[in-house]
């Protein structure tokens, strides 16, 4: 196997391997994992695998995860069907920067996507660096939020549109999730700025030390969590990857947001996704 680096922050190759070998040998999917930890998303070309390879691979990184938005292949459970055609309805969540899933009080590890079908142009996804975004910024900033939390959640998003009834049904199957704004990577022991498209609110940012007068809270705290979201923004952490048939991106959840492009025209774009059960970010 070798490895190609993308860019200069995040993003390499994988060449010379196959992801269905690498699911069924020990050596080679550690070698695959430990570059994963390194450079935090993975892409592989020419990739005509099977489900089954493609969600034992997965697995060997943890359990599988459903979505309660995105129905599973019947032939793979675990395998979510992220199926856009031309008479699909834009749905306008996936381009945004996010982390998976975390409205979930665990949020996802990570996961692996494989293209099925793509259109010929347009319809790249991005990954930027979260461990940088926060290395990068300002030490008073930093100094101001190493202590915040904040709230994620699911209602914000994917139930925004739903009717009343349904949106209140799924905001009581899945609550409002409270996370370190600054977590911690539980393996490589990174900081990591752990805020996104999910995330609506700080919720101990109301002290003495913030806050004068209510309108404070209101002002200031909006003001820097819009400050630390944009911070996805910036190219020189992202990379981003052109899909085509058979093509793989595993990325790591905890370091990581990614955005997918949608600038294609109406056609059809089929994508396949496991992803993985992390555990509660501290």
């Amino acid at each position: 196997m070798r490895i190609e680096q993308l860019t200069c922050s995040i993003g390499a190759e994988l060449l010379d391997v196959s992801l269905e070998d690498a699911a069924y040998d020990n050596g080679l999917f550690n070698e695959v994992y430990e570059a994963l930890l390194k450079h935090r998303v993975l892409f592989l070309r020419d990739q005509d695998i099977s489900r089954q390879a493609h969600v034992d691979f997965a697995s060997r990184l943890g359990q599988l995860e459903t979505h309660p938005m995105v129905p599973t292949h019947p032939d793979a459970p675990g395998l979510v069907q992220i199926y856009k055609d031309p008479d699909s309805p834009a749905d306008r969540y996936e381009n945004a920067w996010h982390t998976d899933g975390t409205w979930r009080e665990a949020p996802s590890l990570g996961a692996v996507l494989r293209c099925v079908e793509c259109p010929p142009v347009g319809g790249d996804t991005m990954w930027a660096n979260m461990v940088m975004a926060y290395e990068k910024l300002p030490d008073d900033v930093k100094a101001q939020i190493a202590d915040l939390w904040a709230n994620h959640s699911f209602n914000s998003s994917f139930a925004a549109a739903m009717p009343r009834e349904k949106r209140l049904a799924m905001r009581a199957q899945y609550p409002d999730a409270e996370h370190p704004v600054v977590r911690t990577h539980p393996e490589t022991k990174e900081k990591v700025l752990f805020v996104n498209a999910f995330t609506t609110h700080f919720v101990n940012f109301h002290n003495k030390k913030n806050v004068r007068y209510g309108q404070d809270y209101n002002q200031t705290g909006v003001d820097l969590l819009k400050y630390l979201i944009a911070q996805a923004n910036i190219p020189e952490y992202q990379v981003r990857w052109r899909w085509k048939p058979n093509s793989i991106a595993i990325w790591d959840n905890r370091s990581t947001q990614h955005y997918a492009v949608m600038d294609y025209p109406p056609c059809h774009r089929k994508m396949e996704r496991a992803a993985i059960v992390g555990d509660k970010p501290f």
